[in-house]
């Protein structure tokens, strides 16, 4: 009787729990670059990109937008953008706060050494 009621308790409880709602994007967008020597141009350039991006290509509001990684392949500029909204910010320093420690896997205690063939 007792499992019975748990059980009941048990499925009320998953079935009236609503999972948070986060919303976390990861764009890659990219702007014709010229000449990189002109710093004007450039900011021009990258505020023009972020602007499209935050306008066209995601449908919440962001609280945070964060510039992952630049690239520039001929006269192109590749940007990697993290977005994402307070419920997914605190998702990401959740995850940053559990990254496991960057040690080379090969001197990892958690694993044997590999067999010599």
């Amino acid at each position: 009787m007792k499992s019975l009621v748990a059980s009941i308790v048990a499925l009320v409880i998953t079935t009236v729990a609503s999972p948070a709602i986060a919303y976390v994007a990861i764009v890659t967008t990219s702007v014709a670059v010229t000449n990189v020597a002109d710093e004007a141009q450039l900011k021009t350039a990258l505020k023009s990109a972020v602007d499209d991006v935050l306008a066209h290509a995601i449908a919440f509001t962001p609280t945070v937008v964060t510039l992952e990684n630049v690239r520039v392949l001929g006269n192109r500029m590749y940007l990697l953008l993290l977005i994402a909204d307070a419920d997914g910010e605190k998702s990401i320093e959740t995850f940053a706060a559990h990254e496991p420690s960057s040690a080379d896997p090969s001197t990892s205690a958690e694993f044997p050494p590999a067999p010599e063939l």
